[in-house]
């Protein structure tokens, strides 16, 4: 099983970032942690702070691989072209955020992925990525 986890702005930030929110530990340590649980899966991570890059990517894998794992992050919120990219591809996308954005600002209440998303998982920290690929094993 191929799976893939895409990041997008500011994620590269995590364990330094507002860490109330996010947590302390780095998205390179928590992706090694996931490796270690599933190997079975051939895990793969992928971060941009680019949306043009982001959407690049879900194109290049949304045809391959078994499923996708995106945390969109702000671009959650504002692109209409990543929410497209999703509805365009075969691939599965469950949708992940790290805090609980319906307890956050009003602007984070919404977002263009989920119309095609497999599923949604957020505020359960970094553990929403884990439940994610739980979904897809």
């Amino acid at each position: 099983m191929k799976i893939i986890i895409i990041n997008g702005p500011n994620l590269n930030l995590l364990g330094k970032r507002e860490t109330d929110i996010y947590g302390n530990l780095s998205f390179d340590e928590f992706f090694h942690q996931l490796k270690d649980k599933f190997p079975q899966v051939e895990l793969s991570y992928y971060q941009s702070n680019v949306e043009g890059e982001l959407i690049d990517t879900l194109q290049e894998v949304g045809f391959s691989y078994d499923g996708i794992i995106l945390n969109a992050a702000a671009y959650t919120h504002t692109s209409v072209g990543i929410g497209d990219a999703v509805k365009a591809i075969e691939t599965p996308v469950v949708e992940v955020h790290i805090s609980n954005t319906f307890a956050r600002e009003e602007y984070r209440h919404h977002s263009y992925i989920s119309a095609g998303a497999k599923g949604v998982i957020l505020g359960f920290g970094l553990q929403s990525y884990e439940l994610a690929l739980q979904s897809f094993v």
